[in-house]
């Protein structure tokens, strides 16, 4: 990935010391103290320049400040029926804490279905989970281990991926472009487990589109992942379907307090608890009022648009060439 220089970054900060509130404010919200690190953040992302990264932060600022993102952790998702069909229909969730201190989050990407609520609610929940992150997790273990930590392993597990997901595409666009243009390199390094045949095809001719340092991010392990994941981790930090072979990630393999993706799940209780106190410190004598937390959705990348596309392709190649042809035809991706 290549290392910041000190010139670059004190180029930046210069650059940055000269945006006007309300930029200033929400720039501190963003660096939680840790001005270097996130100024290495934005250079990495923009290979160094300092004109783009300037550029790139700037607009993060701008796009913060305009969809009030300072304010979503004070937003949750209610009623509490809801929260949960949004839980169980997008698995992410924190399993543990890698041996040098980075939270260990697991995405459950085959089985999520994204069928249980608008998109709106499912971007409000993503970024929620990325601001509490940065916000809370990151500072946590950066004073626990006394060292900055700003980055995260992330494991998904590929099982039950299908056809259906063509229909997600869009909606994942959305929030891997909302990560990349506001949140980047926050990913350490990306596991794949559980990796079927269609993943196999797809990411066969999606990895050649993939910049440098993301390929370089990518691990695909064998089965399960457990022995090459135990590497990094102790067993307590190992998502539940890593932890035998075959157990793949569904929410009824273990009781809620094992499976990280469960509303259940401490995590997913400590985090649910930290937006409604929040709630009440920002609005203590307005009622929660059900709806969406709307976000206006930043627009793809060509980059971006050109691997969906890709994938797109692919699976439509992949199903004519296996005889079920007919559970994609006609199927489009629709605009939200």
């Amino acid at each position: 990935m290549g290392i910041v220089s000190r010139e670059a970054i004190n180029q930046l900060r210069a650059l940055m010391d000269q945006v006007e509130e309300p930029l200033q404010r929400t720039f501190e919200n963003v660096h939680q103290g840790y001005l270097t690190e996130t100024l290495e953040r934005f250079l990495k992302a923009r290979e160094c320049n300092v004109t783009k990264a300037h550029k790139m932060l700037v607009d993060c600022l701008n796009w913060r400040v305009q969809n009030e993102i300072d304010n979503i952790l004070s937003k949750p998702i209610v009623p509490t029926d809801l929260y949960r069909a949004v839980r169980d229909s997008q698995l992410i969730g924190l399993s543990g804490y890698s041996k040098e201190g980075l939270p260990v989050f697991a995405i459950g990407v085959g089985l999520s279905t994204f069928d249980k609520a608008s998109v709106h609610y499912y971007v409000q929940s993503h970024i929620q989970m990325n601001e509490y992150r940065d916000l809370v997790l990151l500072p946590s273990a950066s004073k626990k281990y006394k060292r900055p930590i700003t980055t995260c392993v992330k494991v998904l597990d590929m099982t039950g991926l299908k056809f259906s997901a063509l229909s997600q595409i869009k909606l994942l666009t959305i929030i891997s472009t909302i990560d990349d243009m506001n949140y980047p390199e926050r990913t350490n390094t990306y596991y794949i487990v559980n990796a079927p045949y269609i993943f196999s095809a797809c990411w066969k001719v999606v990895k050649p589109l993939l910049q440098e340092r993301t390929r370089r991010k990518v691990q695909v392990l064998p089965g399960c992942g457990r022995d090459e994941l135990l590497k990094i981790m102790d067993y307590a930090s190992l998502p539940h379907f890593s932890r035998t072979e075959g157990s793949g990630s569904s929410l009824h393999s273990q009781n809620g307090t094992e499976n990280c993706f469960s509303l259940d799940h401490p995590f997913h209780q400590q985090l649910y608890n930290y937006i409604e106190q929040q709630s009440l410190i920002r609005e203590p004598v307005v009622p929660i009022k059900q709806g969406s937390f709307h976000v206006k959705f930043p627009k793809p990348p060509e980059q971006e648009t050109d691997i969906a596309q890709t994938i797109e392709s692919e699976l439509h190649k992949f199903g004519n060439g296996n005889g079920v042809s007919n559970s994609l035809h006609g199927l489009k991706i629709s605009d939200y």
